[in-house]
């Protein structure tokens, strides 16, 4: 019989898939099974800390991210500091178990100095939600702290102003998988010109880690039949949570 929390890991998840739109009867036994056990014993490891957080020493890894954020300071390194109002530098636990990496702010990053917080970091945090994670649970950051004007693609030479604070936020954050979402940021790590479709799905390497490529969510919003092909890649990911990536 599953306990509470698992029921209500189970109806939460089942919520977020009604909201996404993907089908509730979809998925065996086995694979709701897995669901719950990758999620549940980073919970139950976790639970001191998350009662009295305030009592928890700083881990080393959150102090690495704190120095590299020092180091960064008032970015001038190239011209996207112009016309950004914050750095959007990430956030999340360190170290973290899956990191995700996106290509750069949008408007509402660049207003609240956070990654991902307007309407595709809503539907973010919904795909997380449909797998069984968390938000807390994850370290979110992009390629680029600034926001491009207009929000356009990131060009090479600001993704490579920012290649050294980005490496030593992976260093910190030690994460056991890394998911990038979408083409730029994709393509960017894996330095090849290929597109999404094909390198979504697949497990590639990035600085010895494995790698798993999905869809940007801004993407899926404007191409919302895309959606379960990236259900499908965080499927992937939960099980090699467990099971271990390739």
């Amino acid at each position: 019989m599953p306990s509470r929390p698992e029921l209500a890991a189970l109806a939460a998840n089942l919520a977020c898939r009604r909201r996404l739109g993907l089908a509730l009867v979809q998925g065996s036994p086995r694979e709701l099974e897995d669901l719950l056990a990758a999620l549940a014993p980073r919970r139950e490891a976790a639970s001191p800390a998350q009662e009295n957080p305030a009592a928890a020493p700083a881990a080393p890894a959150a102090e690495e991210l704190e120095q590299i954020q020092r180091q960064m300071g008032n970015c001038t390194r190239c011209a996207l500091h112009e016309k950004r109002h914050r750095i959007v530098f990430g956030e999340g636990p360190a170290p973290a178990r899956i990191m995700f990496i996106g290509e750069g702010p949008g408007a509402e990053e660049d207003r609240q100095g956070r990654p991902f917080v307007g309407p595709a970091g809503r539907l973010l945090d919904l795909m997380l939600a449909a797998v069984g994670l968390r938000r807390q649970e994850v370290y979110i950051t992009n390629i680029v702290k600034c926001r491009p004007p207009g929000n356009r693609e990131p060009r090479p030479e600001e993704a490579a102003a920012c290649r050294r604070f980005l490496e030593a936020q992976v260093q910190a954050v030690d994460p056991e998988i890394i998911c990038t979402l979408g083409r730029p940021a994709t393509q960017s790590l894996l330095e090849t010109k290929a597109p999404i479709s094909t390198l979504r799905g697949n497990w590639h390497r990035f600085m010895e880690r494995p790698l798993l490529p999905t869809f940007h969510p801004a993407y899926l919003l404007r191409t919302p039949e895309r959606k379960r092909e990236a259900y499908q890649d965080l499927k992937t990911l939960v099980r090699a949570l467990k099971e271990g990536a390739p």
